[in-house]
């Protein structure tokens, strides 16, 4: 360790205080000022100017955890929990109006659809890495626990519904045309790469935090 990334850590302790995940946080930053000097040919009278260019103060970095501290994980895991709910009491609203009422603009709706499984799934996708992408950027390395909480409740209506459809026990025929054998087997890979899509997106989250 050099005198300037000595000074930058000993200034970032002092300045986040008592901060509940000051260790996590420094931890962080570490790594991030490991990466540079390996990477970079640094003198070490330039270390520390060096850090604060690419990094920001002490100062500047404990004020931005200092606003994410608001953030908690239980209030995250709430929100992408309720978001996944409500899009599959959606799902389901949107199934049983159009099999019970015959709503013309809802039969509309339901052939543009499912005329387009492909985006449908790419949106829901898109759903779980955005997920990973937000803890990891609000929750920084410490944000790994919380990702895996997060998955584990969020998916449970992801294997609810699977469970119904595998075993009949509601009806197809309100599916179509989108409960082929193709787009059920099609389903159960996605469901089993659902995990690692959020993890893609922690990790990219994680970069952009610093």
């Amino acid at each position: 360790m050099t005198t300037g990334d000595k000074r930058f850590f000993q200034e970032l302790d002092q300045v986040l205080g008592k901060h509940p995940e000051k260790q996590e946080i420094i931890a962080e930053y570490r790594s991030h000022v490991y990466e540079l000097l390996r990477e970079e040919d640094i003198q070490d009278a330039n270390v520390y100017d060096e850090i604060v260019k690419r990094l920001g103060t002490p100062e500047e970095i404990a004020a931005i955890w200092k606003d994410e501290a608001k953030v908690t994980p239980k209030k995250m895991q709430l929100l992408f929990v309720v978001l996944n709910v409500l899009i599959f009491l959606g799902g389901i609203v949107l199934t049983i109006v159009y099999n019970v009422y015959h709503i013309e603009w809802i039969e509309v709706l339901w052939k543009r659809i499912t005329a387009v499984p492909s985006i449908i799934i790419m949106v829901y996708m898109a759903f779980w890495g955005l997920l990973g992408y937000e803890i990891g950027k609000e929750f920084g390395s410490g944000g790994l626990t919380i990702l895996r909480r997060t998955f584990t409740y969020a998916v449970i209506p992801n294997l609810v519904l699977m469970y119904l459809i595998v075993f009949k026990l509601i009806p197809h025929e309100w599916f179509q045309p989108l409960l082929s054998g193709r787009f059920i087997l099609v389903c159960i890979l996605l469901t089993i790469m659902l995990y690692p899509i959020s993890w893609i997106g922690y990790r990219w989250g994680r970069k952009a935090s610093v």
